[in-house]
């Protein structure tokens, strides 16, 4: 008997509704994307990552449905301009895809350890599966055209050994050791994710019609801009190289494909993903002056998000995700 009351955990409609909002989203962007692509190996990542939104779409519509959940409005074809001219040229859709791949694995695999219903957690092992192979068939595709940026190879110690005193985490005086690997591999990783950040900012700011998400998107440009500098600093002072900026990818045209709402959703999407990234940077790292950069750039991405969220609020474009019952509105008997 169907009460009209849904199963679904709090954990699991958040998840959904996330996941279902993101491809949505994605969807929009990567059709756009086929529009424009010459190279045929890039066509078919672009083609299977579509391919993958649209199933997940679908597998969480079907779900929403069985259990009578609102399906969200998420993102549709009022939000893209298929007939729009070229945005990017074919090299960056394959940043593009190594970038939102690792945000999609991040979802799914925090979901797998909190969704406790037997059909959704193999939703969601089944779609970072498929994740990790889109994020292989990009790396592959980079590897073969030569242009995969990849951390820096480093000796092998000659054997293991034991930290001996507290100078390890030294990072403004005294005597400051070198990067170990886990740091290089975090900052190289981060700055990889903010020269693709930039280069989309620097895409969508050519076309956006609202002012003020225009400069809500110039300003997370030079954000990026900022970071990337920071971090390229450290990885350069001890001779090591760092990701060369993209944004030679972007094309001249300022005819936006993108709507306004989607553009800035995007970054606060990007930007919170920053946020998980250098949280990860910051729990393997060891160096004072590397946690200090870290958690600037938190705070500096933390408050971008922020006010994206409210410049969505203020147009009505942002979506009210699921929220507990409000007690306190039950017992005050105001329930609008």
């Amino acid at each position: 008997m169907n009460t009209g009351i849904s199963n679904l955990t709090s954990a699991e409609m958040g998840k959904l509704w996330a996941t279902y909002t993101g491809n949505t989203m994605a969807i929009c962007v990567l059709r756009f994307y086929l529009k424009h692509v010459d190279d045929k190996d890039i066509k078919k990542v672009l083609e299977y990552a579509l391919n993958l939104s649209n199933a997940f779409v679908q597998e969480i519509k079907s779900i929403f449905k069985k259990d009578g959940f609102p399906v969200p409005a998420g993102f549709s074809d009022e939000d893209v301009d298929l007939k729009a001219p070229r945005l990017f040229s074919d090299d960056f859709y394959l940043y593009y895809l190594q970038y939102t791949a690792k945000a999609g694995m991040s979802i799914y695999s925090a979901a797998i350890a909190i969704v406790t219903r037997k059909d959704i957690r193999a939703l969601f092992d089944q779609s970072l599966q498929d994740t990790v192979k889109l994020i292989a068939k990009t790396n592959d595709t980079l590897k073969s055209k030569g242009i995969l940026m990849n951390a820096p190879n480093v000796p092998n110690p000659k054997q293991a050994e034991f930290i001996q005193s507290q100078s390890f985490l030294n990072g403004y005086v005294g005597d400051v050791r070198p990067l170990h690997g886990l740091e290089v591999a975090h900052l190289f990783d981060n700055i990889n994710n903010d020269v693709t950040s930039k280069a989309l900012i620097t895409g969508f700011s050519q076309g956006a019609q609202n002012k003020k998400v225009k400069k809500y998107l110039e300003r997370g440009g030079n954000i990026n801009k900022k970071h990337i500098e920071n971090m390229a600093k450290k990885l350069n002072e001890d001779n090591l190289p760092s990701p060369s900026h993209l944004d030679h990818l972007v094309t001249a045209s300022t005819t936006p494909p993108f709507s306004d709402k989607l553009m800035v959703a995007h970054k606060i999407d990007m930007f919170s993903m920053k946020i998980r990234e250098y949280a990860n940077g910051l729990s393997l790292n060891g160096r004072k002056d590397i946690g200090t950069l870290y958690a600037r750039c938190l705070m500096d991405v933390s408050l971008y998000v922020e006010d994206g969220a409210n410049i969505m609020i203020e147009n009505g474009w942002m979506e009210q995700p699921p929220i507990i019952i409000d007690r306190n509105k039950l017992s005050s008997g105001n329930q609008s």
